[in-house]
């Protein structure tokens, strides 16, 4: 095989770094973009914050200042006195003079200070127990007992593991050195005697007592045994207590099954006392960790606002999204072009890293202007009615539009958040697919949605309406539908079959 060389001219898209850049600004969210501004800022000494002037304060004349020291009876002179030649090597200023009052702005009001200074801490349910456990009086080792069993209680508030599981290794890492032996023979005869130190029956009875706090239901082994607790919870005079009780204890199984005939047979009890005691049993937590928000509240800071003005819909961008940045002059007017050395290399190098990174981010804050304008002006007819005004757009839309590349389109719309007087969407969530109507048209998904929400809330409550009949009714609109489309869009709203919000609805 021959080997030889060729020259040939040709073009191709290269992908340089500037370009690498500004894709990767333009497809960070607002949180993500604030901390690359602080890498960069902290990697390029030729960015700085760009500061806001402040005017500088009058200077204070002689005459005034002579003035202010008088009225406070004070003089140059009389300090000069107060004040020794020589002082202490290790003296402190306060020794010799006493201090006066800072001539400094006046200290913030607690009214005036900033709320992003306090900082949140979410408590865990576990930490929640730990607490309520430093306020119980017990013994050490009760208290070892029950911080082991709130250490194995899950964010639902039940227990992971059995009683019988928690005591063994409890029971074998005390031993006998700590504690004297205590007879087992009432709760279990397979005990060995390394475990004779801490019986079973000592285990339950620290669960017992956590059982009690606060939320209601906490530590339960299972179901039944949460429902209970909560029903010791309440007044032994509360209305049907004792049925509820016994469905809790033996017949929890039909009662999830609603078999009011064999809950009748077996319970002996009228089928209006067995439906309130249900009632009753309804009202209490099947979860009760889930009244204990342990996770972090997540917060959505939106990239832009729209508002209508004087009967037109302006879009602007959020200016506290991230900070001004800009060049450092000082450092600027030190690079000399001519000048190869490893210093000026260094401050050139990082002036145009610099430039091009504000190139990027004003083409990103345009490109995100450009496509949050284009959008609100495709979906004016949302802002003013509704979901149900939504209508069917897609990124070639846009892409077509303001001519980029759908690619673009993607990662502008994709974590960006859009503030309107309908509440804070992402711009991802104005795009949705077609569906044809029986004039010719098309309608948005989004809208359909939003149709059949409303047509499930004002469904009557003894028959529920089907899918079958949601898409009758949707033909009747105009909008062609098949039943399995519908089922497909009502699951996407997580709402329930016709069968399931109809057994729902009888058991309220």
């Amino acid at each position: 095989m021959k080997q030889s060389l060729q020259l040939r001219m040709g073009q191709q898209l290269s992908m340089t770094p500037q370009l690498q850049q500004a894709i990767k600004l333009l497809q960070l969210s607002s949180l993500d973009l604030h901390l690359e501004i602080q890498q960069t800022l902290y990697a390029n000494p030729l960015l700085e914050l760009a500061e806001e002037i402040e005017p500088e304060p009058e200077e204070t004349s002689n005459e005034q200042l002579a003035n202010e020291i008088a009225d406070n009876g004070d003089t140059p002179g009389e300090w000069s006195k107060e004040i020794p030649n020589e002082l202490p090597v290790d003296a402190q200023w306060d020794d010799i003079y006493p201090a006066a009052p800072a001539a400094s702005a006046a200290a913030p009001s607690s009214d005036n200070r900033d709320f992003e200074s306090y900082h949140s801490v979410t408590e865990s349910l576990q930490d929640h127990l730990l607490w309520q456990l430093n306020l119980t009086p017990m013994s050490d080792l009760d208290r070892l007992i029950a911080t082991t069993i709130i250490d194995n209680i899950d964010d639902t508030g039940f227990l992971e593991t059995s009683v019988e599981e928690l005591w063994q290794p409890l029971a074998q890492s005390l031993g006998n050195e700590s504690l004297d032996p205590v007879s087992v023979e009432d709760s279990n005869s397979e005990i060995s005697s390394d475990e004779e130190c801490l019986t079973l029956e000592e285990v339950f009875a620290v669960l017992h007592r956590i059982q009690q706090f606060d939320p209601p239901g906490v530590a339960a082994i299972d179901l039944g045994d949460c429902l209970l607790i909560q029903l010791k919870q309440l007044s032994p005079d509360t209305p049907y207590i004792d049925e509820a009780r016994l469905l809790c204890e033996k017949y929890l199984d039909l009662v999830a099954e609603r078999n009011f005939p064999l809950l009748i047979r077996k319970t002996r009890c009228e089928q209006d006392t067995i439906e309130a005691a249900i009632q009753l049993i309804q009202t209490l937590s099947p979860r009760p960790g889930d009244c204990i928000d342990s996770g972090d509240a997540d917060y959505v800071v939106p990239d832009a606002s729209v508002q209508k003005i004087h009967g037109h819909w302006l879009v602007t961008l959020n200016g506290d999204i991230a900070p001004r940045l800009c060049i450092n002059q000082e450092y600027a007017r030190l690079v000399q072009r001519a000048d190869n050395s490893k210093d000026n290399t260094f401050l050139r190098d990082n002036l145009q890293e610099a430039r091009w990174f504000l190139r990027s981010l004003e083409s990103r804050n345009d490109t995100l202007l450009r496509v949050s304008r284009c959008i609100v002006e495709m979906q004016q007819e949302f802002l003013e009615r509704g979901p149900e005004a939504m209508k069917p757009l897609v990124l070639a839309d846009v892409a077509e539009q303001l001519e980029l590349h759908e690619s673009t389109i993607s990662r502008v719309t994709t974590q960006k958040y859009l503030d309107t007087p309908r509440g804070i969407f992402e711009l991802k969530y104005f795009f949705s697919s077609h569906v044809n109507t029986a004039a010719g048209g098309e309608c948005s998904s989004t809208a359909i949605r939003a149709m059949l929400k409303r047509m499930i809330a004002d469904e009557p409550t003894i028959k529920p309406l089907s899918d079958s009949k949601l898409a009758t009714m949707l033909q009747e609109e105009g909008i062609q539908v098949a039943r399995r489309t519908v089922a497909k869009y009502r699951e996407s709203l997580n709402i329930p079959s016709s069968s399931d919000r109809k057994r729902f609805k009888q058991s309220l």
